[in-house]
C-alpha cells in the first residue's frame, strides 16, 4: 500500500484552482521525471541570546530610532517597536500625484515600522512561549488600530515577517514589520472582491465554508472504466492544528510546498476585533504549527503576513464575506522562469502529503 501510494504521489500532475481567488492557480506536479527546482538551504540560525553589535538587542536601543511602543514596559521590554531606518514608504516627502498620458503616480506616502519580536536575539517562533506570542500579536493589533485611527489617508496596514535571506530577512534578530500604505494591495483586493462575489451568490463566507469542508467533508472518486479508487478526500486531511478558536489548514491549492493558513474558527473579518482570549489561542496554534514546520524542515526560511479587512465607509462592506487570516509561506525553493513568466506557482510536493507529514509530528504537550 505504501509503495502504491508513493507511486501515485510521484505521478500527480494537475492544475489546482484557488477557491478563494479562482483566477489564481497552482501547478501541482510530483512526477519523478520533473526537473526539480533549485532548493534553498536551511537558514543558519544564530541562537545567541545577545549580540553586542546587533541594533535590536537589549542595551543597544541607541542604535535604532526612538521606540514607538514597548511591551510589557519600557524598562523591561520584551517587544519593542521602532520606525524603519530604510522605509519603503514615509511622510518625509509630499509629492503631488500626477498623470501624463498612460503614466500615473501616487505619492509614496505611508508608514514603515519594525517590531522587534523578542529581546532574545536568536529565539525562533516555535521556541517562544504562548504568552509571548499572544503579546506579539496583540502588539500587531495595537499598531493596526493606531495607524488607521491617526491617519485617514492610510488605506491598508500590512503586518508581515521575513525570516532568512531567501525570504528577505536582512537582520538575524527576530523581527516583524508593519507597512501602512495609501492603497489596498492588489492581492488583498482580489481576495475581497472574490469573497464578496461568493457571498452575493451563496450568502455565506467562503473562508467559513472552507473551514467547514476541512472539518466535515470526505469523498471517494472512482475511475469510470475500472472502478478503482482514483482519489480519496478524508475528513481533516488538510487540518494541521486546531485550537478552541483557531485552525491551521494546508491549502488545497498551495503555492508553496509547506504553506499553511491560520484562520479564526468563527467568522471574523477585521483583525482589530481580536480579544485577549483570541490571542492566547492564536499563540498556541501558531507555536504548534511552527514547531511542526521546524521538525519536518529544520531551519526553514519563511514569510508570514496578515490579511485583514481594511476600514470602509460602508458599514457592512466585506464584514460578512471576508475572513482575516495569517498566511505562512516557507521558502524552500527558488521560483523558475516558467513561474515568473506564466504567473503560475509550481508545487512539487502534494499538499496532501505535506499535510500528512506535518500532522504526524509528535509534539510535547
Amino acid at each position: 500500500m505504501a509503495d502504491e501510494q508513493a507511486t501515485q504521489e510521484e505521478t500527480v500532475r494537475e492544475i489546482r484552482i484557488n477557491p478563494i481567488v479562482p483566477t489564481q492557480s497552482v501547478l501541482v506536479t510530483t512526477a519523478r521525471g520533473m526537473r526539480p527546482k533549485q532548493a534553498e538551504w536551511a537558514a543558519p540560525r544564530d541562537t545567541r541570546k545577545h549580540v553586542d553589535t546587533c541594533p535590536f538587542c537589549t542595551g543597544n536601543e541607541h542604535m535604532t530610532p526612538p521606540e514607538i511602543a514597548t511591551y510589557p514596559s519600557r524598562a523591561n521590554w520584551k517587544i519593542r517597536i521602532v520606525e524603519n531606518l530604510y522605509p519603503v514608504l514615509g511622510d518625509d516627502r509630499q509629492n503631488p500625484n500626477f498623470s501624463f498620458g498612460l503614466q500615473q503616480t501616487i505619492d509614496g506616502y505611508g508608514r514603515h515600522e519594525v517590531i522587534i519580536d523578542h529581546n532574545h536575539h536568536g529565539i525562533g517562533l516555535h521556541e517562544m512561549s504562548v504568552e509571548h506570542l499572544a503579546m506579539l500579536f496583540g502588539a500587531y493589533r495595537d499598531r493596526v488600530v493606531d495607524l488607521y485611527r491617526t491617519d485617514e489617508r492610510l488605506r491598508y496596514v500590512l503586518v508581515f515577517k521575513n525570516f532568512g535571506p531567501a525570504a528577505g530577512g536582512s537582520i538575524p534578530h527576530t523581527h516583524s514589520q508593519v507597512i501602512a500604505m495609501p492603497v489596498v494591495p492588489d492581492n488583498v483586493q482580489a481576495e475581497m472582491d472574490a469573497s464578496q462575489r461568493f457571498f452575493d451568490k451563496n450568502h455565506r463566507c467562503i473562508f467559513c465554508s472552507l473551514i467547514d469542508e476541512a472539518l466535515t467533508f470526505e469523498a471517494t472518486i472512482y475511475d469510470r472504466e475500472s472502478g478503482q479508487v482514483r482519489r480519496k478526500l478524508d475528513v481533516g486531511q488538510y487540518v494541521i492544528e486546531r485550537g478552541e478558536r483557531f485552525i491551521a489548514i494546508k491549502p488545497f491549492a498551495s503555492r508553496y510546498e509547506w504553506e499553511i493558513h491560520i484562520l479564526p474558527l468563527h467568522h471574523q473579518a477585521d483583525y482589530r476585533a481580536v480579544t485577549a482570549e483570541d490571542l492566547t489561542d492564536l499563540g498556541r496554534v501558531l507555536k504548534r504549527t511552527m514547531s511542526r514546520l521546524e521538525a519536518v524542515l529544520g531551519g526553514v526560511q519563511y514569510n508570514y503576513f496578515l490579511h485583514s479587512l481594511p476600514p470602509s465607509n460602508a458599514v457592512d462592506d466585506g464584514q460578512e464575506s471576508f475572513h482575516w487570516h495569517l498566511e505562512i509561506c516557507p521558502r524552500t525553493s527558488i521560483p523558475t522562469g516558467f513561474e515568473l513568466g506564466a504567473g503560475l506557482f509550481v508545487n512539487t510536493i502534494s499538499p496532501e502529503d505535506a499535510a500528512a507529514q506535518l500532522r504526524n509530528v509528535i509534539l510535547d504537550e
